[in-house]
């Protein structure tokens, strides 16, 4: 019985997160894209950056690996060397999703606390370098799982399902790939961001109490300080976009620690009463959750970007008010 509600859960469970999260993103793009939105081109590009993972992320882990499992558990996806393939996409995309969400907070980190290196660091060139470079060694660190993986059935020739190597967990090479991935993603980027939050957080508070003691003695209280409203809204979309990513992957590293720390292994049990397989699929939904906040985030707390969202629904509908009246 719990198996059976367990099963429902992720039958409907994923095709809202694909039905929601694809739209969404691929919506966000072309808003952003357009540049119109108020933002700096650099923060811009990082936004996009994120949209364009979180779409690719929704499409490999969402729609090809878990629904197609569900709903057409047959298919040539499962072929193994298709699904080594789509495993080692799944990986690289996850980690350019999570590493961009990182370098987009170091870069807010930089213009907001660090004045004397953000006209150099805070520009459109390098944030597309920065990219460049995310993608780039999240493809050459994740390349190695596709050799991860051996077929579980040969039927006809033809190997079915992946199966992981006996060798992965004995040979000391794999030992060490394994650590320095989950090193990577998710330990570093989750400590990376809680560190900068919080020097974020206490440049902040010291910075507003000496402007608001030098504005204090030149004007008067009740007047509005323009860079303060704009560092305001700078860290609104700051701390919305971390502490969501921050909030979402929580239960997602306190599994994977206590994996480690206790040397147990991942529940591959699909009883829905089974503490451990409820913490694993818990933080494997939460951080495919992830990738579809960030259009709510956007228009929550971005004015222009809601105008510019408003005008995208009434687009189809004018078209089909314009084709009906020719």
């Amino acid at each position: 019985m719990h198996g059976q509600v367990t099963g429902l859960v992720y039958a409907i469970y994923y095709p809202v997160l694909a039905v929601i999260g694809i739209p969404g993103n691929l919506v966000t793009i072309l808003i952003l894209s357009r540049g119109k939105c108020g933002l700096s081109k650099c923060i811009t590009l990082y936004l996009v950056g994120m949209a364009v993972t979180d779409f690719l992320v929704l499409i490999t882990a969402v729609v090809l690996n878990r629904i197609s499992v569900i709903y057409f558990p047959v298919l040539f996806l499962s072929t193994t060397p298709v699904c080594s393939l789509k495993i080692t996409v799944i990986y690289i995309v996850r980690d350019c999703s999570v590493w961009l969400t990182v370098v987009f907070t170091l870069d807010r980190f930089i213009a907001i606390c660090c004045q004397n290196f953000k006209a150099k660091y805070c520009t459109k060139k390098m944030a597309t370098v920065v990219i460049g470079i995310v993608c780039t060694v999240s493809c050459v660190k994740n390349f190695p799982w596709y050799f991860v993986y051996e077929p579980l059935y040969i039927v006809n020739g033809l190997p079915w399902y992946c199966n992981i190597k006996l060798s992965f967990y004995t040979e000391l090479a794999w030992t060490a790939f394994d650590w320095v991935d989950r090193i990577l993603n998710p330990c570093s980027p989750f400590l990376i961001m809680l560190i900068l939050n919080f020097l974020t957080v206490r440049n902040i508070v010291l910075a507003n109490k000496a402007r608001k003691r030098l504005r204090l003695q030149t004007i008067r209280e009740n007047q509005i300080d323009p860079e303060m409203e704009s560092r305001r809204k700078s860290i609104i979309l700051l701390f919305t976009i971390s502490g969501s990513f921050l909030l979402l992957w929580t239960t997602y590293v306190i599994n994977f620690l206590y994996v480690r720390f206790t040397n147990s292994n991942y529940s591959t049990g699909s009883t829905g009463n089974n503490p451990r397989f409820i913490l694993q699929e818990g933080g494997n939904m939460s951080q495919l959750l992830s990738c579809c906040t960030n259009t709510c985030i956007y228009a929550a707390t971005q004015r222009k970007f809601r105008e510019e969202f408003k005008n995208a629904l009434k687009y189809p509908l004018k078209w089909i008010i314009r084709t009906f009246k020719l």
